[in-house]
């Protein structure tokens, strides 16, 4: 399960990562959980970003990923096309 984003806030730390079963999948998106969560949830980032699955996250806890996805889409994306040909994955990680 490579990460691909580390999102450090004062409370959380948000970790946007791909599955490898992801690799199957043709449509781009990332997982996203905390540390201790045992169902993440799932945000397509093609064709919009959008939510597939939204897991544990209360509604609050997914606005704010669904808005750190919209941000970093473009990054994310290139990412999961990396990952999808078996290159080496990139972390990034950003402290608010």
């Amino acid at each position: 399960m490579p990460k691909v984003l580390l999102y450090i806030t004062a409370r959380i730390t948000w970790i946007f990562l791909f599955y490898g079963t992801d690799a199957n999948e043709n449509r781009a998106h990332v997982h996203v959980a905390k540390r201790g969560m045992e169902r993440a949830c799932k945000i397509w980032l093609e064709p919009n970003v959008t939510v597939a699955d939204s897991g544990e996250l209360t509604p609050a806890q997914l606005k704010q990923v669904l808005q750190v996805a919209k941000e970093q889409r473009e990054k994310l994306i290139l990412q999961w096309k990396a990952f999808k040909k078996g290159k080496p994955i990139k972390m990034q990680t950003i402290k608010k």
